[in-house]
Protein backbone atom coordinates (compact mmCIF):
# COMPACT_ATOMS: atom_id res chain seq x y z
CA UNK A 1 0.00 0.00 0.00
CA UNK A 2 2.62 2.53 0.59
CA UNK A 3 4.59 1.99 -2.52
CA UNK A 4 1.47 2.07 -4.82
CA UNK A 5 0.94 5.61 -2.32
CA UNK A 6 4.52 7.02 -3.00
CA UNK A 7 3.83 6.13 -6.88
CA UNK A 8 0.43 8.52 -6.78
CA UNK A 9 2.73 10.87 -4.90
CA UNK A 10 4.89 11.09 -7.68
CA UNK A 11 1.91 11.33 -10.15
CA UNK A 12 0.53 14.33 -8.54
CA UNK A 13 3.45 16.10 -8.19
CA UNK A 14 3.41 15.43 -12.51
CA UNK A 15 -0.19 16.68 -12.83
CA UNK A 16 0.61 20.12 -10.82
CA UNK A 17 3.89 20.48 -13.35
CA UNK A 18 1.31 19.81 -16.04
CA UNK A 19 -0.32 22.54 -15.46
CA UNK A 20 2.20 25.58 -15.26
CA UNK A 21 2.53 27.79 -18.52
CA UNK A 22 5.15 28.56 -20.12
CA UNK A 23 6.90 31.51 -22.17
CA UNK A 24 4.08 32.36 -23.72
CA UNK A 25 3.83 34.99 -26.26
CA UNK A 26 3.42 35.10 -29.84
CA UNK A 27 4.15 37.42 -32.05
CA UNK A 28 3.38 36.61 -35.69
CA UNK A 29 -0.09 37.71 -36.66
CA UNK A 30 0.63 39.31 -40.41
CA UNK A 31 2.15 36.72 -43.02
CA UNK A 32 5.18 39.82 -43.55
CA UNK A 33 6.37 38.85 -40.07
CA UNK A 34 6.67 35.39 -41.60
CA UNK A 35 8.59 36.24 -44.32
CA UNK A 36 10.64 39.34 -42.63
CA UNK A 37 10.38 38.72 -38.84
CA UNK A 38 11.31 42.32 -38.20
CA UNK A 39 8.27 43.94 -38.27
CA UNK A 40 8.49 47.25 -35.48
CA UNK A 41 8.69 49.43 -37.85
CA UNK A 42 6.04 49.53 -40.64
CA UNK A 43 3.76 51.47 -41.59
CA UNK A 44 1.52 48.66 -43.38
CA UNK A 45 -1.51 46.97 -41.88
CA UNK A 46 0.49 45.11 -39.09
CA UNK A 47 1.66 48.34 -37.68
CA UNK A 48 -1.91 47.32 -35.57
CA UNK A 49 0.07 45.28 -33.70
CA UNK A 50 4.03 45.83 -34.48
CA UNK A 51 3.89 49.61 -34.62
CA UNK A 52 0.53 51.16 -33.62
CA UNK A 53 1.98 54.58 -33.45
CA UNK A 54 3.69 54.00 -37.08
CA UNK A 55 -0.35 53.76 -38.89
CA UNK A 56 -0.47 57.15 -39.16
CA UNK A 57 2.31 57.61 -41.42
CA UNK A 58 0.66 55.20 -43.81
CA UNK A 59 -0.06 57.21 -47.07
CA UNK A 60 -3.51 55.65 -47.33
CA UNK A 61 -6.26 57.47 -46.72
CA UNK A 62 -9.37 55.10 -45.80
CA UNK A 63 -9.16 51.32 -44.17
CA UNK A 64 -6.47 48.91 -44.19
CA UNK A 65 -7.65 45.22 -44.16
CA UNK A 66 -5.94 41.91 -43.53
CA UNK A 67 -6.51 38.56 -43.07
CA UNK A 68 -4.22 36.08 -42.81
CA UNK A 69 -4.01 32.11 -41.96
CA UNK A 70 -1.09 30.10 -41.25
CA UNK A 71 -0.45 26.20 -40.27
CA UNK A 72 2.39 25.47 -37.70
CA UNK A 73 3.75 21.81 -37.01
CA UNK A 74 5.99 21.17 -34.48
CA UNK A 75 7.50 18.45 -32.15
CA UNK A 76 8.96 18.87 -28.77
CA UNK A 77 10.38 15.41 -27.14
CA UNK A 78 12.13 14.36 -24.10
CA UNK A 79 15.05 11.78 -24.27
CA UNK A 80 15.78 10.04 -21.14
CA UNK A 81 19.10 8.00 -20.43
CA UNK A 82 19.88 6.47 -17.06
CA UNK A 83 23.22 4.33 -16.52
CA UNK A 84 22.06 2.25 -14.44
CA UNK A 85 18.16 1.65 -14.10
CA UNK A 86 17.10 -1.64 -12.43
CA UNK A 87 20.41 -3.27 -13.27
CA UNK A 88 20.92 -2.50 -16.94
CA UNK A 89 21.27 1.23 -18.85
CA UNK A 90 17.57 3.08 -20.06
CA UNK A 91 17.75 4.98 -22.94
CA UNK A 92 14.27 6.41 -24.28
CA UNK A 93 12.56 9.00 -26.38
CA UNK A 94 9.41 10.45 -25.71
CA UNK A 95 8.24 12.22 -28.79
CA UNK A 96 5.45 15.29 -27.94
CA UNK A 97 3.39 16.06 -31.06
CA UNK A 98 2.31 19.63 -31.04
CA UNK A 99 -0.97 20.06 -33.15
CA UNK A 100 -2.34 23.51 -34.25
CA UNK A 101 -5.53 23.41 -36.93
CA UNK A 102 -5.20 26.66 -39.24
CA UNK A 103 -4.77 29.09 -36.83
CA UNK A 104 -6.29 32.76 -38.65
CA UNK A 105 -5.79 36.39 -37.27
CA UNK A 106 -7.66 40.07 -38.77
CA UNK A 107 -6.07 43.26 -38.75
CA UNK A 108 -7.61 46.54 -39.62
CA UNK A 109 -6.53 50.21 -39.77
CA UNK A 110 -8.59 53.07 -40.44
CA UNK A 111 -6.42 56.79 -41.12
CA UNK A 112 -7.80 60.16 -41.44
CA UNK A 113 -5.05 63.20 -41.73
CA UNK A 114 -3.55 62.87 -38.40
CA UNK A 115 -4.95 60.60 -36.54
CA UNK A 116 -5.75 56.43 -36.65
CA UNK A 117 -7.21 53.79 -35.20
CA UNK A 118 -6.19 50.32 -35.50
CA UNK A 119 -6.91 46.68 -33.75
CA UNK A 120 -6.31 42.91 -34.45
CA UNK A 121 -7.78 39.71 -33.42
CA UNK A 122 -5.13 36.79 -32.63
CA UNK A 123 -3.86 33.86 -30.91
CA UNK A 124 -1.93 36.09 -28.80
CA UNK A 125 -0.17 33.09 -26.79
CA UNK A 126 0.36 29.40 -27.18
CA UNK A 127 -1.78 28.31 -29.78
CA UNK A 128 -2.25 24.57 -30.13
CA UNK A 129 -2.22 20.79 -28.49
CA UNK A 130 0.40 19.15 -27.05
CA UNK A 131 0.33 14.83 -26.88
CA UNK A 132 2.80 12.51 -25.29
CA UNK A 133 1.40 9.29 -25.97
CA UNK A 134 3.78 7.07 -24.23
CA UNK A 135 3.24 9.21 -21.12
CA UNK A 136 6.34 11.35 -20.16
CA UNK A 137 9.48 10.23 -18.07
CA UNK A 138 9.03 12.03 -14.67
CA UNK A 139 5.67 9.81 -14.17
CA UNK A 140 6.79 6.40 -16.14
CA UNK A 141 10.45 6.23 -15.02
CA UNK A 142 9.37 6.36 -11.07
CA UNK A 143 6.39 4.03 -11.44
CA UNK A 144 8.12 1.24 -12.95
CA UNK A 145 11.32 1.78 -10.44
CA UNK A 146 8.66 1.97 -7.39
CA UNK A 147 6.81 -1.45 -8.90
CA UNK A 148 10.46 -3.09 -9.50
CA UNK A 149 10.91 -2.33 -5.21
CA UNK A 150 7.98 -4.25 -4.57
CA UNK A 151 8.61 -7.29 -6.64
CA UNK A 152 6.67 -6.49 -9.41
CA UNK A 153 9.05 -6.42 -12.29
CA UNK A 154 8.44 -4.80 -16.38
CA UNK A 155 7.19 -6.93 -18.42
CA UNK A 156 4.43 -8.74 -15.52
CA UNK A 157 2.19 -5.79 -16.16
CA UNK A 158 1.35 -3.25 -19.07
CA UNK A 159 1.64 0.13 -18.39
CA UNK A 160 -0.70 2.76 -20.22
CA UNK A 161 0.35 6.06 -19.93
CA UNK A 162 -0.62 9.50 -21.90
CA UNK A 163 -0.15 13.14 -21.02
CA UNK A 164 -2.27 15.73 -23.00
CA UNK A 165 -2.98 19.35 -23.09
CA UNK A 166 -4.36 22.42 -24.54
CA UNK A 167 -3.52 26.47 -24.46
CA UNK A 168 -5.19 29.00 -26.15
CA UNK A 169 -4.82 32.99 -25.28
CA UNK A 170 -6.98 34.69 -27.49
CA UNK A 171 -6.30 38.70 -27.94
CA UNK A 172 -8.59 41.54 -29.30
CA UNK A 173 -6.41 44.63 -29.16
CA UNK A 174 -7.71 48.05 -30.45
CA UNK A 175 -5.16 51.10 -30.61
CA UNK A 176 -5.37 55.65 -30.93
CA UNK A 177 -2.96 56.35 -32.90
CA UNK A 178 -2.10 60.73 -33.62
CA UNK A 179 0.53 62.50 -35.15
CA UNK A 180 1.78 64.77 -32.97
CA UNK A 181 4.08 66.61 -35.59
CA UNK A 182 5.55 66.18 -38.34
CA UNK A 183 7.90 63.73 -37.24
CA UNK A 184 6.42 62.33 -34.52
CA UNK A 185 3.32 59.73 -33.37
CA UNK A 186 2.22 58.26 -30.77
CA UNK A 187 -0.29 55.68 -29.90
CA UNK A 188 -2.65 54.49 -26.55
CA UNK A 189 -4.63 51.32 -26.83
CA UNK A 190 -5.36 47.99 -25.11
CA UNK A 191 -5.91 44.08 -25.46
CA UNK A 192 -8.28 41.61 -24.04
CA UNK A 193 -6.91 38.81 -23.74
CA UNK A 194 -8.47 35.16 -23.02
CA UNK A 195 -7.06 32.05 -22.02
CA UNK A 196 -8.78 28.48 -22.64
CA UNK A 197 -6.98 25.53 -21.72
CA UNK A 198 -6.89 21.99 -19.96
CA UNK A 199 -4.77 19.27 -18.71
CA UNK A 200 -6.11 15.34 -19.07
CA UNK A 201 -3.83 12.59 -18.44
CA UNK A 202 -4.20 8.61 -17.03
CA UNK A 203 -1.54 6.13 -16.07
CA UNK A 204 -2.77 3.08 -15.87
CA UNK A 205 -0.74 0.04 -14.41
CA UNK A 206 -2.42 -3.42 -14.91
CA UNK A 207 -1.01 -6.77 -14.53
CA UNK A 208 -3.61 -9.01 -16.36
CA UNK A 209 -5.94 -9.27 -13.32
CA UNK A 210 -6.58 -5.97 -11.90
CA UNK A 211 -5.44 -2.09 -12.30
CA UNK A 212 -2.32 -2.10 -9.69
CA UNK A 213 -2.68 2.01 -10.09
CA UNK A 214 -5.55 3.98 -12.02
CA UNK A 215 -4.88 7.31 -12.13
CA UNK A 216 -7.33 9.88 -14.32
CA UNK A 217 -7.13 13.69 -14.82
CA UNK A 218 -9.61 16.04 -16.40
CA UNK A 219 -9.28 20.32 -15.78
CA UNK A 220 -10.30 22.92 -17.97
CA UNK A 221 -9.13 26.46 -17.15
CA UNK A 222 -10.93 29.94 -18.56
CA UNK A 223 -9.57 33.33 -17.30
CA UNK A 224 -8.76 36.57 -19.04
CA UNK A 225 -7.19 39.86 -18.74
CA UNK A 226 -5.89 43.41 -20.29
CA UNK A 227 -2.38 44.31 -21.71
CA UNK A 228 -2.52 48.54 -22.00
CA UNK A 229 -0.07 48.89 -25.01
CA UNK A 230 1.84 52.51 -25.49
CA UNK A 231 3.85 53.32 -28.32
CA UNK A 232 5.61 56.05 -30.08
CA UNK A 233 7.05 56.61 -33.92
CA UNK A 234 9.76 59.39 -34.96
CA UNK A 235 9.84 59.05 -38.95
CA UNK A 236 12.03 61.47 -40.92
CA UNK A 237 13.08 60.76 -44.47
CA UNK A 238 14.45 57.45 -44.99
CA UNK A 239 14.61 56.73 -41.32
CA UNK A 240 11.98 55.16 -38.20
CA UNK A 241 12.60 54.35 -34.79
CA UNK A 242 9.97 53.26 -33.16
CA UNK A 243 8.92 51.78 -30.01
CA UNK A 244 6.12 50.12 -27.99
CA UNK A 245 5.53 48.33 -24.66
CA UNK A 246 2.06 45.91 -23.52
CA UNK A 247 2.14 46.33 -19.88
CA UNK A 248 1.71 42.88 -18.10
CA UNK A 249 -1.56 41.16 -18.45
CA UNK A 250 -3.10 39.60 -15.48
CA UNK A 251 -4.38 36.17 -15.85
CA UNK A 252 -6.14 34.06 -13.24
CA UNK A 253 -7.89 30.85 -14.09
CA UNK A 254 -10.31 28.84 -12.46
CA UNK A 255 -10.31 25.16 -12.25
CA UNK A 256 -13.51 23.47 -14.27
CA UNK A 257 -12.73 19.81 -12.98
CA UNK A 258 -14.32 17.40 -14.70
CA UNK A 259 -12.38 14.42 -13.49
CA UNK A 260 -9.82 13.55 -10.34
CA UNK A 261 -9.68 10.27 -9.34
CA UNK A 262 -7.10 7.76 -7.79
CA UNK A 263 -7.99 3.91 -7.48
CA UNK A 264 -5.38 2.03 -5.33
CA UNK A 265 -5.56 -1.59 -4.79
CA UNK A 266 -4.19 -2.40 -0.99
CA UNK A 267 -3.46 -5.89 -0.58
CA UNK A 268 -4.17 -5.13 3.47
CA UNK A 269 -7.70 -5.04 2.61
CA UNK A 270 -7.73 -7.18 -0.69
CA UNK A 271 -9.29 -4.38 -2.51
CA UNK A 272 -9.59 -0.62 -3.90
CA UNK A 273 -8.98 2.49 -1.51
CA UNK A 274 -10.81 5.44 -3.93
CA UNK A 275 -12.41 8.63 -3.98
CA UNK A 276 -12.30 11.16 -1.45
CA UNK A 277 -10.12 8.12 0.90
CA UNK A 278 -7.74 7.92 -2.30
CA UNK A 279 -7.28 11.54 -3.32
CA UNK A 280 -7.48 12.60 0.62
CA UNK A 281 -4.05 11.12 1.23
CA UNK A 282 -1.98 13.43 -0.84
CA UNK A 283 -2.97 16.98 0.73
CA UNK A 284 -1.45 19.48 -1.11
CA UNK A 285 -0.22 17.38 -4.65
CA UNK A 286 -4.10 17.31 -5.83
CA UNK A 287 -5.33 20.84 -4.14
CA UNK A 288 -4.28 22.76 -7.47
CA UNK A 289 -6.11 20.77 -9.29
CA UNK A 290 -9.42 20.68 -7.79
CA UNK A 291 -12.93 21.97 -9.06
CA UNK A 292 -12.58 26.28 -7.84
CA UNK A 293 -8.75 26.48 -7.62
CA UNK A 294 -7.09 29.37 -9.17
CA UNK A 295 -4.20 29.17 -11.03
CA UNK A 296 -1.75 32.08 -12.85
CA UNK A 297 -0.74 32.44 -16.87
CA UNK A 298 0.10 36.08 -16.67
CA UNK A 299 1.29 37.60 -20.31
CA UNK A 300 4.39 39.23 -19.73
CA UNK A 301 5.00 42.87 -19.98
CA UNK A 302 7.00 43.20 -23.28
CA UNK A 303 9.32 46.38 -24.81
CA UNK A 304 10.07 46.43 -28.42
CA UNK A 305 12.56 48.89 -30.13
CA UNK A 306 13.18 48.83 -33.91
CA UNK A 307 14.90 50.82 -36.64
CA UNK A 308 13.72 51.31 -39.78
CA UNK A 309 15.55 52.52 -43.04
CA UNK A 310 14.80 52.75 -46.86
CA UNK A 311 17.51 52.47 -48.77
CA UNK A 312 16.12 53.08 -51.91
CA UNK A 313 12.16 53.11 -53.24
CA UNK A 314 12.96 49.34 -53.59
CA UNK A 315 15.05 48.32 -50.96
CA UNK A 316 13.91 48.48 -46.69
CA UNK A 317 15.85 46.77 -43.72
CA UNK A 318 14.58 46.50 -40.13
CA UNK A 319 16.65 45.97 -36.93
CA UNK A 320 14.46 45.05 -33.65
CA UNK A 321 14.84 44.04 -30.30
CA UNK A 322 12.43 42.75 -28.11
CA UNK A 323 12.34 41.75 -24.45
CA UNK A 324 9.58 39.92 -22.56
CA UNK A 325 9.73 40.36 -18.30
CA UNK A 326 8.63 36.58 -17.92
CA UNK A 327 10.94 37.18 -14.63
CA UNK A 328 7.87 38.66 -12.95
CA UNK A 329 4.90 37.07 -14.79
CA UNK A 330 3.14 34.74 -12.37
CA UNK A 331 2.85 31.36 -13.25
CA UNK A 332 1.52 28.13 -12.11
CA UNK A 333 3.49 27.01 -8.90
CA UNK A 334 5.41 30.06 -9.01
CA UNK A 335 7.95 28.58 -11.42
CA UNK A 336 8.85 32.53 -12.82
CA UNK A 337 11.04 32.57 -9.91
CA UNK A 338 13.24 29.84 -11.29
CA UNK A 339 13.97 32.06 -14.03
CA UNK A 340 17.65 33.40 -14.40
CA UNK A 341 15.55 36.54 -16.03
CA UNK A 342 13.62 37.76 -19.19
CA UNK A 343 13.35 36.60 -22.76
CA UNK A 344 15.97 38.39 -25.04
CA UNK A 345 14.95 38.48 -28.86
CA UNK A 346 16.98 40.49 -32.31
CA UNK A 347 15.52 40.40 -35.28
CA UNK A 348 16.73 41.49 -38.24
CA UNK A 349 15.06 41.62 -41.78
CA UNK A 350 14.86 43.14 -45.38
CA UNK A 351 12.42 43.41 -48.36
CA UNK A 352 12.56 44.01 -52.13
CA UNK A 353 10.55 45.34 -54.19
CA UNK A 354 11.36 43.98 -57.58
CA UNK A 355 8.53 45.53 -59.61
CA UNK A 356 5.54 47.54 -58.97
CA UNK A 357 3.70 44.03 -58.76
CA UNK A 358 6.31 41.33 -56.94
CA UNK A 359 8.40 41.92 -53.08
CA UNK A 360 10.88 39.57 -51.96
CA UNK A 361 11.95 39.54 -48.27
CA UNK A 362 13.88 37.89 -45.75
CA UNK A 363 14.70 38.03 -42.34
CA UNK A 364 16.21 36.34 -39.16
CA UNK A 365 15.05 35.95 -35.13
CA UNK A 366 17.52 35.19 -31.79
CA UNK A 367 15.32 33.87 -29.06
CA UNK A 368 16.99 33.15 -25.76
CA UNK A 369 15.27 32.60 -22.78
CA UNK A 370 16.41 32.71 -18.77
CA UNK A 371 15.79 28.89 -18.31
CA UNK A 372 17.41 26.77 -15.35
CA UNK A 373 17.12 23.67 -14.60
CA UNK A 374 14.45 24.17 -11.94
CA UNK A 375 12.58 26.24 -14.77
CA UNK A 376 12.39 23.05 -16.70
CA UNK A 377 9.85 20.30 -16.11
CA UNK A 378 8.53 17.52 -18.78
CA UNK A 379 5.30 19.54 -19.58
CA UNK A 380 6.57 22.89 -19.92
CA UNK A 381 9.92 23.87 -21.34
CA UNK A 382 11.87 26.18 -23.58
CA UNK A 383 14.92 26.17 -25.73
CA UNK A 384 16.99 28.95 -26.92
CA UNK A 385 16.60 29.14 -31.01
CA UNK A 386 17.39 30.73 -34.20
CA UNK A 387 14.72 31.24 -36.80
CA UNK A 388 15.09 32.39 -40.55
CA UNK A 389 12.03 33.47 -42.92
CA UNK A 390 11.35 34.28 -46.31
CA UNK A 391 8.49 34.69 -48.46
CA UNK A 392 7.24 37.87 -51.21
CA UNK A 393 3.98 39.49 -51.71
CA UNK A 394 2.17 40.13 -55.10
CA UNK A 395 -0.05 43.12 -55.69
CA UNK A 396 -3.11 41.53 -57.35
CA UNK A 397 -4.71 45.12 -58.05
CA UNK A 398 -3.97 48.74 -56.68
CA UNK A 399 -5.47 47.77 -54.05
CA UNK A 400 -5.54 44.20 -53.08
CA UNK A 401 -2.33 41.87 -52.61
CA UNK A 402 -1.43 38.47 -51.36
CA UNK A 403 1.53 37.59 -48.89
CA UNK A 404 2.72 34.38 -48.56
CA UNK A 405 5.50 33.28 -46.29
CA UNK A 406 7.46 30.13 -44.31
CA UNK A 407 9.87 29.81 -41.52
CA UNK A 408 11.51 27.42 -39.53
CA UNK A 409 12.90 27.66 -36.05
CA UNK A 410 15.88 25.58 -34.90
CA UNK A 411 16.45 25.10 -31.52
CA UNK A 412 19.25 24.14 -29.18
CA UNK A 413 18.80 21.32 -27.09
CA UNK A 414 18.48 21.65 -23.22
CA UNK A 415 20.47 18.88 -20.95
CA UNK A 416 19.60 18.66 -17.64
CA UNK A 417 21.06 16.01 -15.22
CA UNK A 418 20.03 14.81 -12.45
CA UNK A 419 21.88 13.01 -9.85
CA UNK A 420 21.09 9.71 -7.91
CA UNK A 421 18.99 11.09 -4.20
CA UNK A 422 15.84 10.85 -2.72
CA UNK A 423 12.75 12.66 -4.29
CA UNK A 424 10.76 12.77 -1.03
CA UNK A 425 13.91 15.12 -0.45
CA UNK A 426 13.29 16.83 -3.20
CA UNK A 427 16.19 15.09 -5.48
CA UNK A 428 14.49 14.41 -8.23
CA UNK A 429 12.30 11.65 -9.73
CA UNK A 430 13.92 9.50 -10.75
CA UNK A 431 14.60 8.03 -7.18
CA UNK A 432 17.21 6.76 -5.14
CA UNK A 433 20.42 4.95 -6.67
CA UNK A 434 19.23 6.54 -9.90
CA UNK A 435 21.36 9.18 -12.00
CA UNK A 436 19.52 10.76 -15.35
CA UNK A 437 20.00 13.07 -18.17
CA UNK A 438 16.70 14.83 -19.78
CA UNK A 439 17.56 16.19 -23.26
CA UNK A 440 14.69 18.40 -24.58
CA UNK A 441 14.57 19.16 -28.15
CA UNK A 442 11.82 21.14 -30.26
CA UNK A 443 11.27 22.10 -33.87
CA UNK A 444 8.78 24.46 -35.26
CA UNK A 445 7.32 25.27 -39.18
CA UNK A 446 5.10 27.29 -40.06
CA UNK A 447 3.90 28.20 -43.47
CA UNK A 448 1.19 31.09 -44.30
CA UNK A 449 -1.26 32.71 -46.62
CA UNK A 450 -2.72 36.30 -46.50
CA UNK A 451 -4.63 39.02 -48.18
CA UNK A 452 -4.64 42.92 -47.50
CA UNK A 453 -7.57 45.14 -48.58
CA UNK A 454 -7.58 48.90 -49.55
CA UNK A 455 -10.87 51.02 -49.41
Amino acid sequence: MKRIQAILVVCFVLVARANAGGLMTNTNYHIAFDRMMARGATFDVDAAYSNPAGSVWNQHEGWLLSLNFQKPWQNRDIETNMPNFLGSSFSKKYEGVAKAPIVPSLLAAYKKDRWAISGMLGIVGCGGYVEYSDGIPMLNVPLTAMLASSGVMPGSYTLDSEMKGKQYIYGAQVNFAYRITDFLSAAAGLRVNYYDGYNRGHVIANNGQLDLVNLQLDCLQKGWGISPIVSIDFHTGPVTIAARYEFRSRINTENDTKQLNAKIFSTAINNYVTGDMALAQFGDKVAPYKDGVDTRYDVPAMLAVAVGYEFSDKLRATAEYHFYDDKHAKMGNNRHEELTGGTNEFLLGAEYDINDKFTVSLGGQRTDYGQSDKFQTNTSFACDSWSIGLGGAVNLTEKIRLNAGYFITLYSNYDKSFAAGNPAAGEGYYGTGFEAKETYSRTNNVVGVGIDFKF
